[in-house]
C-alpha cells in the first residue's frame, strides 16, 4: 500500500506541513529511512539525526517542525501517530476458518465454525474455542480452557488447564499459561507439593510474548486484567494479579500473591516479591527489586548504577563496614554547642 502523506493527515488528524505531497510507501527509522519512506521524532536524543535524514516526511512535535527540512506531520504524540501509521503498512495474514487434518480434538470440546485450528494442534476435554480466534501449529489447548473471539495463538502456545482467555488476546510461541504455581511445604525433611486447583483469567486485548509463562493459582485463579502487556520470558507466579493497562519488558519474575495496579510499567529484569502491593501508575525502573507494598505513584528504583568496575570494587568493600559505620555514628555523643566568649 501506498499514502500521500496529506492522505495520512487526513486519516489520523495531523497537521500537515511542507509544502509537498510525497508517496509514502513504508515506514523507518530517522537514520535508516530512504526516499519514499516515513519517519519519526519522539526522543530528543535522536534530534540530530533530523537534518541529515533521507526520509520523504517525519512525524514531529510541534516544537521540531520548524526545524524539519522535509515535509512533516505535526502530532500531539509523535510516537503514537507513528505507531498507528505504521501499522497500515504491516502485513497480516488471516488464517482461513476451518480445522487441520492433523489437529487432535476432544469429542466433548466446542470449536466456533468460524475459528481456525492448524496443524498438529491439541485441544483437551471441555475447551471452548470461539468465533475468529486463530491456533497456531503446535499450539497444546489443554482440558476446560476457553479462547476468546479473534483471539490469537501464534504458534507452540501451551495452555495447561483451565486457563481463559477474553477477546483479542494475542499470545506469542513459547509461551506456557496455566503451568503449576510453585507450592511447596516441608514436612518431615522432604517437600510436599500443594495442589494448584485455581486457573488463569486474561482479560479482553492482552498481548504476552514469546517463552512467557503465568501460572495458574493455588486456589483463586492468577488474573491479568484487560489491555495488560507482557514482554518476552516473564515469570508470573500463582495467584498474581496485574492491573488494566500494566505494560511488562523482558526478563520480569513476579512471585506468587503479589498484585500490581493499573497503568504500571515494570522495566526489563526487575523483580517483584511475594504476597505485595503495588498501587496504580507506578513506574519502576530497569533491575530493580520491589521487596514491599508501594502505596504512593511515582518512578521507584534500587540497585546501583554501572560505573568504572575500580569504583566498584572500591566502593563494595567499604559497603562491608557501613553497618559498623552506622552503630559509631549513633553512638556519638553530641558535642556541647557553641558559645561565643562574651566581648570584654
Amino acid at each position: 500500500m501506498t499514502y500521500r502523506l496529506s492522505q495520512l493527515a487526513e486519516r489520523f488528524s495531523l497537521r500537515f506541513s511542507g509544502g509537498a505531497d510525497p508517496e509514502i510507501r513504508a515506514v523507518a527509522t530517522l537514520e535508516g529511512a530512504q526516499q519514499g519512506q516515513l519517519a519519526f521524532l519522539a526522543n530528543p536524543l535522536y534530534r540530530k539525526h533530523l537534518a541529515d535524514s533521507r526520509a520523504s516526511a517525519v512525524v514531529v512535535a510541534e516544537a521540531d517542525a520548524a526545524h524539519c527540512p522535509m515535509p512533516c506531520l505535526i502530532a500531539k504524540d509523535p510516537y503514537v501517530a507513528f505507531a498507528k501509521i505504521a501499522a497500515l503498512f504491516e502485513p497480516i495474514t488471516t488464517a482461513e476458518a476451518g480445522i487441520h487434518v492433523s489437529a487432535v480434538i476432544a469429542a466433548n470440546a466446542v470449536i466456533s465454525p468460524a475459528a481456525s485450528i492448524g496443524p498438529f494442534v491439541s485441544i483437551g476435554a471441555r475447551t471452548r474455542i470461539e468465533a475468529g480466534a486463530s491456533i497456531g501449529a503446535g499450539c497444546v489447548i489443554g482440558d476446560d480452557c476457553v479462547i476468546g473471539a479473534d483471539s490469537e495463538l501464534i504458534a507452540r502456545v501451551t495452555l495447561v488447564t483451565r486457563v481463559r482467555l477474553g477477546k483479542r488476546v494475542r499470545i506469542h510461541p513459547g509461551a506456557v499459561i496455566g503451568a503449576d504455581g510453585f507450592g511447596l511445604a516441608m514436612d518431615a525433611g522432604h517437600w510436599i507439593k500443594v495442589p494448584q486447583l485455581g486457573g488463569v483469567v486474561i482479560g479482553d486485548d492482552c498481548e504476552i510474548g514469546a517463552n512467557t509463562c503465568i501460572d495458574r493459582g493455588a486456589l483463586d485463579d492468577t488474573v491479568l486484567e484487560e489491555d495488560v502487556r507482557l514482554d518476552n520470558q516473564i515469570q508470573v507466579g500463582h495467584n498474581v494479579r496485574i492491573g488494566a493497562h500494566t505494560a511488562m519488558a523482558g526478563c520480569v519474575a513476579v512471585a506468587g500473591s503479589a498484585r500490581i495496579g493499573r497503568y504500571c510499567l515494570i522495566g526489563g529484569g526487575a523483580g517483584i516479591v511475594g504476597h505485595i502491593e503495588i498501587c496504580d501508575r507506578v513506574m519502576v525502573t530497569a533491575m530493580s527489586l520491589v521487596t514491599h507494598s508501594i502505596v504512593t505513584p511515582g518512578e521507584y528504583s534500587s540497585g546501583t548504577p554501572i560505573q568504572p568496575s575500580r569504583d566498584w570494587r572500591r566502593n563494595a568493600a567499604r559497603f562491608k563496614h557501613l553497618d559498623e559505620l552506622a552503630r559509631k555514628i549513633a553512638n556519638l555523643k553530641p558535642s556541647a554547642p557553641f558559645q561565643a566568649k562574651d566581648k570584654e
